[in-house]
């Protein structure tokens, strides 16, 4: 049964987000859609997403009426917290965690944040993001933990019942692969290897089997190894 709730899903056009949109059309009555600008290296995710969400809208007859309208904000605010040089203390310690000096602390609580002001203004009660602890357990915005206590203060600070659904946060790259399989076999393959991005270098001159990008990059390497995991399980 399709759960009457309406949902607003964090939509990049990545791949992870994708699958999470389509995750949230098979099970809630009605979505929207919405995206952050928020550096311009992501410009190319901006490009994608637009495509990616027509494609949902075309090619899937059973989810096109329930995608209602897609939101963009600007956060480009937030190149001013990447650019604040951490302290040679904190810079050794986020390398030795695993984090680069670009990562900005709690982006994704932000996310959320500026998601659920969205949400409550359109009357919608879920907000769905591609948050995963396999991928990213260094960043404490994307443990579990977090998210929980994020929706209590959402729900709280707005005086509206506000749940936050991660559908992948258990998941590795190659359970996303068969989760896509899942909820819209071939054609929802094909749609996340042709018109999805995830390559932190914004490269879409090199098409392999799993998608477009470099090849080289953290983000290409788990879309990579989780498309050939897949296809061994």
């Amino acid at each position: 049964m399709t759960d009457p709730r309406r949902a607003l899903v964090l939509f990049s056009g990545g791949q992870d987000s994708t699958v999470c949109l389509a995750w949230a059309l098979e099970r809630f009555a009605y979505v929207e859609t919405i995206g952050f600008d928020h550096s311009k290296s992501h410009d190319h995710e901006l490009e994608c997403r637009m495509h990616a969400r027509m494609q949902l809208h075309l090619n899937f007859p059973r989810w096109s009426h329930r995608l209602g309208d897609d939101h963009l904000l600007d956060l480009t605010l937030l190149n001013q917290i990447g650019e604040t040089r951490p302290t040679d203390e904190r810079a050794l310690a986020m390398s030795s965690g695993g984090l680069s000096n670009s990562y900005v602390p709690g982006r994704n609580l932000l996310f959320l944040t500026f998601a659920g002001t969205v949400a409550e203004r359109r009357g919608l009660s879920v907000l769905v993001g591609g948050m995963c602890e396999t991928d990213d357990s260094q960043y404490p915005d994307c443990r579990d933990n977090s998210l929980k206590a994020l929706q209590v203060a959402i729900s709280l600070g707005m005086d509206t019942p506000m749940t936050i659904e991660t559908p992948l946060l258990r998941a590795d790259k190659a359970e996303v692969w068969a989760m896509t399989e899942r909820l819209g076999g071939e054609p929802l393959l094909e749609l996340v290897i042709e018109h999805t991005h995830s390559c932190f270098m914004g490269d879409r001159s090199r098409r392999h089997p799993w998608g477009y990008g470099c090849g080289l990059c953290p983000a290409c390497d788990q879309r990579a190894r989780g498309y050939e995991a897949w296809l061994d399980s």
